[in-house]
């Protein structure tokens, strides 16, 4: 098809990738296959052809691997080619980009119409447009994002474009969190995970087990995806439920749930949130829970300290995502809103980046 690619062998069900000649350098080879896809002229769709990201072959820069990935679905002119296609980011290559930034933070994309800085309001495309800025301006300064799922289906079809090209232009360099918090069991839960993981081609989804095992497994059944099962929140009303104390344990709800949870996956495939808002409770549950990663929400706007999180959670290989929406995202509503907002996300990185340097020496 391409002079300078070679076909993979194709799995069952017609799913295809692209391997490069070892003759071009990964900067090199991304470079020719988005010159490609710049001229490409217009072709008929390929019927009934999934295309499948899974550009290993020679490729040992992960960055270049997702590229890759997405500029061959781009290429394959499918109508499937128009959503993002990445290959998997493996908890390996998760570490790398921390170590490699400098930086653990994700950042929460919560976009509401009514929030938005006064110059979008109103606006075609806000949004987006929203997001799109927020995302320039903190690239460099995080390695996750994490859209809220809620905030784009309050606004039905328009909502779910804007998230399908909110992900889309995150791109391959960051680990994408689908914040949707979804709880369901058997075939419910298996579709809710297509629709994030094929559909969006997210890296993960946040689960909430108060089903059990049936909840959580359709999730951990994708290869090369993540479940983030919730585990102590940082709500006010994680003392309805999770801070309960068991009769024939005395331990909380959430202790439970860490335990039995780490049964149904793996530190590669399984994470659990637990909120900034309990910083002592982050020891307990690091004690519990030595080498899964931690998505922590609750810094910024719900009070949480980055200090006391860093100090509580941390590992040797780091073991924390810690999320910031609000006090990014608004950080200004004037014209000023993305560099406020890189400011704030900066003032984090540099923080973080000192936590970073007590575990290399």
């Amino acid at each position: 098809m391409l002079s300078n690619l070679q076909s993979a062998a194709s799995p069952p069900g017609g799913a295809f990738c692209f391997r490069k000649k070892k003759a071009k350098t990964d900067a090199s080879f991304v470079a020719y296959l988005a010159g490609r896809l710049a001229r490409q002229q217009n072709s008929p769709p390929r019927q009934g052809r999934a295309v499948v990201g899974i550009c290993t072959g020679n490729l040992k820069d992960f960055a270049a691997q997702r590229l890759c990935c997405f500029f061959c679905g781009q290429l394959a002119g499918s109508s499937a080619a128009q959503k993002p296609i990445f290959a998997p980011m493996d908890r390996q290559s998760l570490i790398t980009a921390i170590f490699q930034k400098k930086t653990f933070l994700c950042v929460g994309l919560d976009a509401e119409p009514a929030q938005l800085p006064q110059p979008l309001r109103g606006q075609p495309d806000a949004v987006f447009e929203f997001n799109r800025r927020i995302i320039d301006a903190t690239r460099d300064l995080c390695v996750a994002y994490k859209p809220n799922v809620a905030f784009y289906e309050a606004r039905g079809a328009e909502g779910w474009r804007d998230l399908e090209r909110t992900v889309q232009y995150i791109g391959a360099e960051h680990f994408i969190i689908a914040d949707a918090k979804r709880g369901d069991i058997g075939n419910t839960s298996r579709l809710y995970a297509e629709a994030f993981f094929q559909h969006l081609s997210c890296d993960a989804v946040t689960v909430a087990p108060y089903m059990g095992a049936d909840s959580v497994m359709p999730f951990l059944a994708f290869e090369g995806k993540w479940a983030i099962v919730l585990a102590l929140t940082s709500n006010a009303g994680s003392a309805d439920f999770q801070q309960r104390r068991l009769v024939l344990t005395g331990a909380s709800l959430w202790e439970r749930v860490l335990e039995q949870a780490q049964h149904w996956g793996t530190p590669q495939n399984l994470m659990f949130v637990v909120g900034a808002t309990h910083p002592q409770a982050l020891a307990r549950a690091r004690a519990i829970a030595p080498e899964h990663f931690f998505l922590v929400p609750g810094i910024g706007a719900q009070g949480g300290q980055l200090e006391a999180v860093c100090r509580h959670g941390l590992t040797p290989e780091v073991g924390l995502l810690v999320n910031a929406s609000r006090s990014i995202l608004y950080a200004s509503a004037g014209e000023d809103f993305a560099s406020a907002a890189r400011a704030e996300a900066q003032r984090l990185q540099r923080e973080m980046a000192h936590w970073l340097e007590t575990l290399t020496g």
